[in-house]
């Protein structure tokens, strides 16, 4: 009886202490899906004409595929309401979005840079305004408004898209106390460089909205098949890889960017809008 309690122990130890190959080209193929609560309402519009919320565009299935080659990443996403094709230039620290909304295509770049100089713009408003207000001050002092996530593992496991996958938890601290957890299910057979997962933002780069990123993601020795989240005004998000192609040709042929859209840089989209858009150039990089 004891080698027998002792011979399930031995595999499951092999398999996550096993090496885990890196690989550097892959297609990826996704499944996303973001459920929203019954109850909720569409905000306004009238009997004769219901309203739409900008940002449930992306509630429901979502389907992904994530070409990878070296350095550069493709996720192409399809859904009901939208159409996107993100390209993504690890060398260059350049993200080029191509999405298709009500009949028109646009296109737009960013880099890095720019994206951090937003957030140091966010953050320097964030300082103001503890400044200002002492009940928000009193309230946050000695807070981290850093998200600190840890990882805990667990010995389940199962097989997602023929691979064998063991289940952990990201555990994120946030602000005033406020903790989140994510189920993640991940294979310690094989892992990329620049990708640690697939799905998770529902938008394309530079557009506010449900967006959503796996905190804590780099903590994982591996790769991340599927996980389940919580996200805000109580929607959940379930994402699974239905399927990994190693074996078909790629190349620099599959990342070139269409020559009919005219690419603009992302201030300009901010400008359309207002100035009332976020960064999020980071689909599958934690």
């Amino acid at each position: 009886m004891k080698k027998l309690l002792v011979i399930p122990m031995m595999i499951w130890g092999a398999a996550i202490f096993a090496q885990t190959k890196n690989e550097d080209k892959a297609i990826i193929y996704t499944t996303m899906n973001v459920i929203a609560p019954e109850e909720e309402e569409t905000r306004g519009g009238d009997e004769n004409r219901p309203g739409m919320n900008f940002r449930n565009m992306m509630d429901g299935e979502t389907k992904l595929i994530t070409t990878l080659w070296k350095e550069m990443i493709k996720t192409d996403m399809r859904s009901e309401s939208i159409k996107s094709t993100i390209f993504r230039d690890e060398l260059q620290k350049r993200t080029t979005t191509i999405f298709e909304m009500m009949g028109n295509t646009s296109g737009y770049f960013t880099t890095d840079e720019e994206q951090n100089a937003m957030q140091l713009r966010r953050d320097s408003m964030m300082a103001e305004r503890r400044k200002k207000d002492s009940s928000f001050r009193a309230r946050t002092e000695g807070l981290n408004f850093e998200p600190q996530t840890e990882l805990v593992s667990t010995t389940e496991s199962k097989k997602i898209a023929g691979y064998n996958c063991f289940k952990a938890y990201l555990i994120t601290s946030r602000i005033i106390g406020n903790k989140d957890t994510t189920t993640v299910w991940y294979t310690p057979e094989f892992s990329f460089e620049n990708l640690k997962f697939t799905g998770g933002m529902t938008m394309p780069p530079g557009m506010q909205g449900n967006s959503s990123s796996l905190l804590g993601a780099n903590k994982i020795k591996g790769f991340v098949m599927s996980y389940e989240m919580k996200m805000r005004r109580n929607r959940k998000m379930e994402v699974v890889v239905t399927k990994i192609d190693f074996k078909k040709e790629v190349g620099a042929q599959d990342f070139e960017l269409p020559k009919d859209v005219e690419i603009k840089p992302m201030k300009e989209m901010q400008n359309q809008f207002g100035g009332g858009i976020g960064g999020m150039n980071r689909m599958g990089r934690e």
